[in-house]
């Protein structure tokens, strides 16, 4: 028997954080599927993609316009592989989910998106959220032990006629604010004094998830049209509404409107944990990011990343069933 016999699953697929060279290898090393989807990002892209996320270089694998397609390939890779793994070939979720970027990978999963058109719309993706705010002009910050209404408050507070904005609700008291960066300086230089633990600048390339994206959402606006969505195979739990979609036309314009608009996670895991009834979360893709995050907003669930196949094989086995908050 399994570990995961008799539980509720949801997939959750990351779209934040920087990237080490190595993502997915030990994946296509082992499966071919693994191999074969590594092999057509190649090809779709025109561009050895692969060899970025298994050499690097770092610097260059972690601007956006690389990030964005090396996390849907490995993210895509691994769950393709899920089929041939000894153990796992019936694992099912009930719901899928992906933070930011990730929905792209979650839609992937749920056959609602090919593969070949998401990276096509994710490299662009890239391209439109770099260039919508020159660097330097734009950043992003990490508040630790604030609330999302003081957060909101702080981030009005230092605007003086500047964006600054909630980002990512990421926790309870873990937020992201994103604007342009002399406000997101006086927010962190004003954060411990309205109550947060740490305020952190974070090292991106563009203030994500905030109005100043506006150019990127009307430059994607077109090519998301135009691509074919289909209707997914379970419901995708989105991020700029946090509620379910059972329709390829409902997914589509979700996509449009969450890329000027903040991640509503801590709501995308109350979801799933509560109405979806699940109790076990799968961070399918490089990294241990949702992972943790997942495990304090749904306390008492089974929570485990299968960034590496040798994670998947202990949890199976039962070696890390405790993963639980």
């Amino acid at each position: 028997m399994s570990a995961l016999d008799g539980r509720t699953a949801a997939f959750v697929f990351p779209g934040q954080g920087s990237q080490k060279a190595g993502m997915g290898r030990a994946w296509s090393d082992r499966f071919e599927a693994a191999r074969r989807t590594f092999e057509e990002a190649d090809d779709v892209l025109g561009f050895s993609l692969s060899r970025l996320c298994w050499e690097g270089p770092e610097g260059e694998l972690n601007l956006t316009i690389n990030t964005q397609p090396a996390l849907l390939v490995a993210s895509t890779a691994i769950h393709r592989s899920l089929a041939a793994f000894p153990g796992a070939e019936s694992l099912r979720p009930v719901a899928v989910a992906g933070h930011s970027l990730g929905e792209y990978s979650a839609l992937v999963a749920a056959g609602a998106l090919s593969f070949a058109d998401a990276l096509r719309l994710v490299r662009l993706r890239g391209q439109l959220m770099q260039e919508a705010v020159p660097v330097g002009i734009g950043g992003m910050a990490a508040l630790i032990g604030m609330d999302a209404e003081a957060a909101a408050a702080l981030a009005a507070e230092v605007a003086q006629g500047e964006v600054c904005a909630v980002a990512n609700l990421n926790g309870f008291v873990q937020i992201v604010i994103a604007g342009h960066k002399g406000a997101i300086d006086r927010a962190v230089a004003l954060a411990k004094e309205r109550g947060a633990k740490k305020a952190t600048v974070l090292a991106v390339s563009a203030p994500f998830h905030s109005p100043l994206m506006a150019p990127a959402r009307e430059g994607m606006t077109g090519p998301l049209q135009e691509t074919p969505f289909h209707d997914p195979s379970v419901p995708v739990v989105t991020n700029v509404d946090a509620a379910p979609v059972t329709t390829g036309a409902a997914a589509r314009d979700a996509l449009i409107r969450q890329i000027d608009s903040p991640v509503r996670w801590v709501e995308v895991i109350q979801h799933l944990e509560k109405p979806a009834g699940v109790d076990t979360f799968l961070e399918v893709g490089p990294g241990t990011v949702l992972t943790g995050l997942d495990r304090r907003i749904a306390a008492g669930t089974m929570n485990a990343s299968l960034s590496d196949p040798d994670q998947l094989q202990k949890l199976l086995e039962g070696g890390a069933a405790k993963e639980e908050g």
